[in-house]
């Protein structure tokens, strides 16, 4: 089945792994605190240990570096019953001040792509995580001047979107979302009876990972580049014109 995108006046993309590196920084702030907990714990104990301990958290905290420091610091004092040291406390945040002071590293073709796209679509970000710390992300980027909106949310579940969608005046129909989760940036945005193109990272948060159906891989297209973007849209803003010509 062709995927139509002819009605798509708003692009919406995710930002972490889908427009600069992120989820690297928090593979090797895993591995920085399991050598810091090795006198108490395995590695992957500790890994494990720490995962559960995010997801218990996300309530509390949400998603982002901080909640992340925040579920180490207890994990090193659950796991040392009470006895890590002063010394570790301090290393383990310095571990999350690293990873908010790390350069915004854009991923292959982003600017490329945002300047084309703009010319044609009116572009947003949707991006789940901490306020400040995507807005200095933002900031950083430099990518700011292409988009029209920004919304830092909670979660990224079917209501958000229909509430942002709302918010924004855009049918779902006229909406599509570029990111590299398939749990938050495409499935929910298939349910609503909008669009979705996935564009997998190499490495991926375990929370992020889901099982996929054929009918649903059927509903969106995966590409391995944002660059494999422009000719799908060219095609369709082709197919448009020609439609326009048409009817002249």
């Amino acid at each position: 089945m062709e995927i139509d995108y002819t009605n798509i006046k708003v692009i919406g993309f995710d930002a972490d792994d889908t427009l600069w590196v992120n989820e690297t920084y928090f593979r090797d702030a895993e591995l920085a605190f399991a050598k810091l907990m090795a006198p108490y714990e395995t590695a992957n104990k500790i890994d494990q240990e720490l995962f559960k301990r995010q997801i218990e958290n996300l309530p509390l905290y949400g998603y982002g570096i901080k909640g992340f420091i925040l579920s180490m610091v207890e994990i090193a004092l659950e796991l040392s019953n009470n006895s890590v040291s002063n010394q570790t406390i301090e290393a383990i945040l310095n571990i999350g001040k690293d990873m908010l002071n790390k350069p915004v590293h854009l991923l292959n073709g982003v600017e490329e792509v945002l300047a084309t796209l703009s010319l044609d679509y009116r572009l947003i970000v949707v991006t789940k995580g901490d306020l400040l710390d995507q807005e200095r992300k933002l900031e950083k980027s430099g990518l700011m001047d292409y988009f029209h909106h920004i919304e830092v949310v909670s979660d990224k579940q079917e209501a958000n979107y229909s509430k942002l969608l709302n918010h924004l005046d855009v049918k779902p129909s006229e909406f599509l979302m570029i990111g590299n989760s398939l749990k938050s940036d495409v499935l929910p945005l298939i349910n609503i009876k909008a669009r979705a193109i996935h564009i997998p990272f190499h490495t991926t948060w375990v929370h992020e990972q889901v099982e996929t159906n054929k009918q649903d891989n059927k509903k969106f297209k995966t590409v391995s580049s944002l660059l494999d973007i422009l000719p799908i849209l060219n095609s369709t803003r082709q197919t448009k014109v020609n439609s326009i010509k048409n009817d002249l």
